[in-house]
């Protein structure tokens, strides 16, 4: 009995991990046909020769590599910036006691459950009266107010769980608050902070609501701008298309790869007690 419950969990799981990376592996094949191939009839499920015909037309037609760069500066900038807030943020409602801490942590909550496009229109409306519209700035800023919410609860329980008597005990020897926090607290939970920097790198990196509503000029666009441009009345461009999803996907593997570790204890740790 054991052997077939084992046996049918390992099926399952083979099965969602096909049906998880046939879309994956639809892009990378098509993004690595000829133009002429990506359109027959009937379909081939693998390219007659392997063309780099779709990267080189991406780079060549398009300001790819802009976009490529105004992302990872906008994306990079506001995940530091979450992190660095979230950080002291999280610490602080961790270690100390105050007035309407409660309702503060509620507030948290409730702000993540506010959907985007509801204020969308107010956050237009001034930052277009200050000048700061179509800015990587703006983007950057707004990204960051964005994480915080969710990344600030993260924080809390990532320092919740380190007993508080290795910070007295750093005090005792002579600390300040700031030193036990940079010595004991945060190497404890790095692999939390490296979770909460993976979240708010993945996230900012595929938005793409603020993007279009913020950026209007060809070279301030992100790459989900300039991927949902490859669509129009005329048809979609599967060739760009395909290439772009593909290079779009390697920042957030590197980061993946890196911090898988960490991302892995510090996603433990923040669920379960102990």
């Amino acid at each position: 009995m054991k052997i077939i419950t084992r046996f049918s969990k390992i099926l399952a799981l083979t099965l969602y991990l096909i049906f998880a990376l046939i879309p994956l592996y639809w892009i990378i094949i098509t993004s690595l046909k000829g133009p002429k191939e990506i359109y027959t009839f009937p379909i081939k499920y693998l390219p007659t020769s392997i063309s780099l015909e779709s990267y080189k037309h991406l780079f060549k037609f398009t300001n790819f590599a802009i976009y490529f760069r105004n992302s990872l500066i906008v994306s990079l900038s506001a995940s530091f910036g979450a992190l660095l807030i979230t950080m002291f943020g999280g610490y602080a409602v961790s270690r100390y006691n105050f007035r309407f801490k409660k309702y503060m942590l509620l507030a948290l909550f409730f702000t993540q459950m506010v959907p985007t496009f509801m204020v969308m229109v107010p956050l237009y409306t001034i930052f277009s009266k200050v000048g700061m519209v179509n800015k990587l700035t703006t983007l950057a800023i707004l990204y960051t107010n964005m994480m915080i919410p969710f990344s600030a609860i993260m924080a809390k329980g990532f320092f919740d769980r380190i007993p508080i008597s290795l910070e007295e005990a750093a005090l005792i020897d002579g600390c300040s608050r700031l030193q036990a926090l940079f010595k004991i607290v945060i190497p404890l939970t790095l692999p939390g902070l490296s979770a909460i920097f993976s979240f708010s790198f993945v996230n900012t990196w595929n938005e793409l609501f603020l993007a279009v509503m913020f950026m209007n000029s060809d070279v301030k666009m992100t790459i989900p701008v300039a991927l949902n441009s490859f669509i129009s009345k005329a048809g979609i461009g599967w060739d760009l298309m395909s290439a772009g999803l593909v290079i779009a996907l390697l920042p957030t593997m590197v980061v993946f790869a890196f911090a898988q570790r960490y991302i892995v204890a510090g996603l433990t740790r923040g669920a379960v007690k102990g």
